[in-house]
């Protein structure tokens, strides 16, 4: 194989280089005119429907082959195809660059694999060259390649990386119109051995599109749109190098779909089902109307597992569509946690002067904004922990600040300058204490619990949510008494809680802890933490 740059051309049994490409891996091909070629689920949008029972999906033992291998480090991304079904949007443009949530689709399916940990991320590419493959080429450890014969079918795009795959014996296979819960793959690119990753209990829309599996065991037997089975794919895969002589025996009987080649390798080796986990959720990207549903799905993840209920029925959804609709202009999020703290003070200042109402509306925004930060951070993939060490000290900034300004309102004829001191000082302050004893005082964290816990905890109101409610409620009826005293009732009777639950916790074993498959978060991924976090307490 000849590279020269950064795209490589296929055709044939040859590689020759190229000048730029890109493409899309789409559950629908178009067939150069003769109609669609579907492989590949609609969408899941649980919950189910009635009738739409869940097929049994025993995990099925490792084959021979897969005996002491290891999880694929390279995965191919198929991003060849044309969508005419959304071309009212795209007008004619490659699917793979509509926007979901500011990234092009194309370039949020790559950065799904890399952050499961793969080294390496192969695009397919064939309609609309180089335009889709400039979506992806500043972005680390990419190479692509373009698929000549991209028309005949996707199994005829991933031929195209087989001689860059080298001798690789496992890599994940993803279409690039797909969107997936964050670690929906995990559980797929760990299986040691070809796998499918499987929708048992699809919602009737998708598996009406989609490419059902027949399972037997625990393992896929076979694959196409035409069986009546319960369960279909959801469009990623782990495989194997057989993959490319299962395309060559199809493509001999004319058929150049994926299905087509994973039904002819496991006739002779089944693929390992895994089911979709709980609670994750995947969606093709077909329509108008599943790009909807993408981007609402992607929405609704930006929250957290242990939001307080205040956060969760009446920021986040306010937040996340705040968040999203700014997704495409590429703000910064330390920019927007600037913009919080200045919210913040203004807050604290009207509410210094006794305008209740000004101060009230402006507590409750500046505690809504407050989640737009760390959203845009986990959109955009972008969490560090710099990132979260200033999100956390402008939210200490600006609790003391509101705490200051309702004490102001209270105080006789304050002047300007007395304001401003007060409120400054108390900010900057307060800040100071609260985070050195988050970092220094290990109790502190010893006192949170698992999400489902927390997530009760927050009906106390002790969770920064629900205190800035409360101070927000005071000021509005023009009560700032109420809205000094009932946050630090809330709190303690929050603090005592947590005491008493985290004393019954060795009593009660592992009932009051996070289940040990739980999916954690990334140590860097601590920006907006969790309302009900002592941490947060101010």
């Amino acid at each position: 194989m000849r590279e020269l740059g950064w795209v490589s051309s296929y055709h044939g049994n040859t590689m020759h280089s190229f000048g730029t490409s890109e493409s899309d891996c789409t559950g629908a091909l178009d067939l150069a005119g003769a109609g669609r070629l579907s492989f590949g689920p609609m969408a899941d949008t649980r919950p189910r429907a009635p009738g739409m029972g869940a097929s049994a999906l025993p995990l099925g033992s490792r084959s021979p082959r897969s005996e002491g291998l290891s999880a694929p480090d390279v995965g191919v991304v198929l991003a060849a195809g044309r969508s005419e079904r959304l071309s009212g949007i795209t007008g004619g443009r490659s699917k793979a660059l509509s926007s979901l949530g500011g990234r092009p689709l194309l370039q949020r399916a790559v950065r799904t694999l890399t952050a499961a940990g793969l080294r390496e991320v192969i695009v397919v590419v064939g309609y609309e060259v180089e335009a889709v493959a400039a979506a992806v080429t500043r972005l680390e450890g990419v190479r692509v390649i373009l698929a000549e014969d991209w028309e005949l079918g996707n199994a005829a795009s991933l031929a195209a990386a087989e001689r860059a795959l080298g001798g690789e014996d496992l890599f994940a296979v993803m279409c690039g119109d797909h969107v997936f819960a964050e670690g929906a793959l995990d559980d797929l690119l760990s299986a040691g051995e070809p796998a499918v990753l499987v929708d048992p209990d699809p919602v009737p829309q998708a598996w009406d599109e989609g490419t059902r599996v027949r399972i037997v065991s625990g393992r896929a037997i076979a694959f196409g749109k035409e069986l009546v089975e319960p369960a279909i794919d959801c469009g990623v895969f782990v495989l194997g190098p057989e993959v490319f002589e299962g395309h060559r025996r199809a493509a001999a009987e004319g058929d150049h779909s994926l299905a087509g080649a994973l039904t002819r390798v496991a006739q002779a080796q089944p693929l390992k089902a895994v089911p979709l986990s709980e609670g994750d959720w995947w969606q093709d990207v077909d329509t108008p109307d599943d790009l909807l549903e993408a981007r609402s799905l992607v929405r609704r993840s930006l929250g957290k597992p242990t939001d307080g209920p205040v956060s969760r029925h009446l920021n986040r959804p306010i937040s996340t569509r705040i968040t999203m609709a700014i997704a495409p202009l590429r703000i910064h999020p330390d920019l927007l946690s600037v913009l919080f703290f200045v919210v913040g003070i203004m807050a604290a200042w009207s509410l210094s002067a006794g305008r209740a109402v000004v101060g009230g509306i402006l507590t409750q925004a500046a505690s809504v904004l407050d989640g737009v930060d760390g959203e845009t951070a986990r959109l955009r993939g972008a969490s560090t922990s710099r990132g979260a060490r200033l999100d956390a000290l402008v939210d200490r900034m600006v609790d003391a600040a509101v705490v200051a300004g309702l004490a102001l309102w209270l105080w006789k004829d304050p002047s300007r300058t007395f304001r401003a001191m007060i409120i400054a000082m108390s900010a900057g302050g307060w800040a100071l204490i609260a985070l050195t004893a988050k970092w220094k005082w290990k109790a502190i964290p010893a006192l949170e619990h698992a999400p489902a816990t927390e997530r009760k905890l927050g009906f106390l109101l002790g969770g920064r949510d629900g205190r800035l409610f409360v101070m927000a409620g005071g000021a509005v009826i023009g009560r700032p008494e109420l809205g000094l005293v009932g946050p630090a009732v809330a709190w303690g009777v929050t603090v005592v809680f947590r005491t008493v639950l985290r004393l019954l916790r060795p009593l009660r074993g592992a009932s009051g802890s996070a289940p040990a498959n739980a999916k954690a978060p990334p140590p860097e991924d601590v920006r907006d933490p969790p309302q009900g976090n002592l941490e947060e307490v101010g």
